[in-house]
């Protein structure tokens, strides 16, 4: 009976395993990012804003940036050890040693430049240093235990530690305004205290999350660990750069234009929040269907894919471009008052980054792992370049993300057709690897 009752739950919800309980925790992480931003906005005024802006974007750089591929890596082995009945302790216990080397590594080298970050990008502010190092090590924690819990298809956990760290965020933010604190750095420390208290929430009456088992040799995280997370750290880099560049770039006294732009990035990618539910529900399908040999459909299914991310991003575009600036205004106050235009390229910008990250799923599921790295290579090369020519501080940067993104997106578009035509060998995506090549943040 039991057997039939949950034959008849999956005839009637024809989403793959855990859709909805990760889509709870994807929305409550991403309004509760956006009243974060509003709150610490407000509360600081927009030249204490500034540096806790350039520290949101380097935050998500360094965490999803480079543990993000552990998170994937380590829920595709679980979930094959738990459909072969072997034990998950020794993939646990060996991801966690690489992410360790990795996060020491990281915090290593952020301290050799911490003079150089406090001075120029934090306004000589070390609490947002520490904020930083926290957000490091709370990531790869909270990555780590993502993977776990998604590889043994423990969905509710997953989806508490995705929207508790949004809700603790946003929390310490609201008692911190209430209290009249108008210190960026203690904003910053929430942004690097919330994966480890969101990790300490979920993990409350999980038991066997490690069992013993086979040892686990380095190839069972897979052999394309690296390019994935070069290809995740430079995506970041590139979809994360703009608000960083901007504080490089900005002379003394123009830490107003800095929290305005950063204010313009968030409404921006107001589609990009929205586009992962989208990818939610067809990119799955579109890796089962590449697993399976079934070519066609899946540039079928490709392409109804691109038209829906492409018709979808247009209207937000047009609609960024009339209203945002407006809504700018209204939710962050009338200090982050910004232009038409600038609204308008950053969400072309975020549209063309959307559709080079799902044409990136595609690539990786079908085995580009290494060209798909490359072709986020270039796309970031592309955005220096073009930042670093001209002399209007928000166009030079606008048009930089503009042409990355749009370099991205040409480049996953020639490597999908590569692939398809040459009959490339498929990697099977599951449901957390299609879903999570995107940061939930805005």
């Amino acid at each position: 009976m039991a057997e039939i009752a949950k034959a008849d739950v999956n005839a009637s919800n024809p989403l793959p395993e855990g859709t909805l309980e990760v889509g709870v925790g994807l929305v409550l992480a991403g309004l509760s990012a956006y009243g974060f931003t509003v709150v610490a906005a407000r509360a600081l005024g927009a030249a204490d804003y500034a540096p806790l802006s350039v520290l949101w974007a380097m935050v998500f750089l360094a965490g999803p940036g480079f543990f993000l591929p552990l998170e994937q890596e380590v829920s595709r082995a679980l979930a094959a050890r738990r459909a072969l009945g072997t034990g998950t302790g020794p993939v646990v216990r060996r991801a966690a040693m690489f992410g360790a080397v990795i996060c020491a590594l990281l915090i290593g080298a952020t301290l050799v430049v911490s003079p150089f970050l406090v001075s120029r990008l934090f306004d000589d502010d070390w609490l947002l240093l520490v904020g930083l190092l926290l957000g490091m090590a709370g990531y790869c924690i909270e990555l780590l235990a993502r993977g776990t819990y998604s590889g043994l298809g423990r969905f509710r956990p997953y989806s508490i530690v995705i929207g508790s760290e949004g809700l603790v965020r946003l929390l310490i933010c609201m008692g911190l305004a209430v209290a009249g604190v108008s210190y960026a750095g203690w904003y910053g420390l929430a942004l690097g205290i919330a994966p480890l208290v969101a990790v300490a929430l979920s993990i409350r009456g999980q038991r066997g999350l490690i069992t013993e088992g086979p040892d686990a040799p380095w190839s069972e995280l897979s052999t394309a660990l690296g390019a994935l997370l070069v290809g995740s750290v430079l995506a970041m880099a590139l979809v994360n750069g703009g608000p960083i560049a901007m504080k490089i770039l900005a002379a003394e006294g123009e830490d107003e234009q800095v929290a305005a732009f950063f204010t313009a990035v968030i409404i921006a990618r107001i589609p990009l929040f929205l586009f992962q539910a989208i990818q939610a529900a067809l990119l799955p399908k579109l890796s089962a269907l590449a697993s399976a040999g079934r070519f066609e459909e899946f540039k079928i299914g490709f392409r109804r894919l691109v038209t829906v991310v492409g018709g979808a991003g247009f209207i937000a575009v047009i609609a960024a471009w009339f209203i945002g600036p407006n809504a700018i205004e209204v939710l962050y106050g009338s200090d982050y008052t910004l232009g038409h235009r600038t609204v308008g390229l950053l969400a072309a910008g975020s549209v063309l980054f959307m559709l080079a990250q799902a044409m990136a799923q595609a690539v990786i599921a079908l085995g580009g792992h290494t060209r798909m790295a490359l072709c986020w290579a270039v796309s970031v090369v592309t955005f220096i370049i073009v930042t670093a020519v001209g002399h209007d501080l928000y166009l030079r940067v606008e048009v930089g993300l503009l042409a990355g993104s749009a370099m991205a997106c040409l480049g996953m578009a020639a490597l999908v057709t590569q692939l398809v035509r040459s009959g490339a060998s498929v990697h099977t995506g599951d449901l957390i690897e299609a879903i999570h090549d995107l940061s939930v943040e805005p």
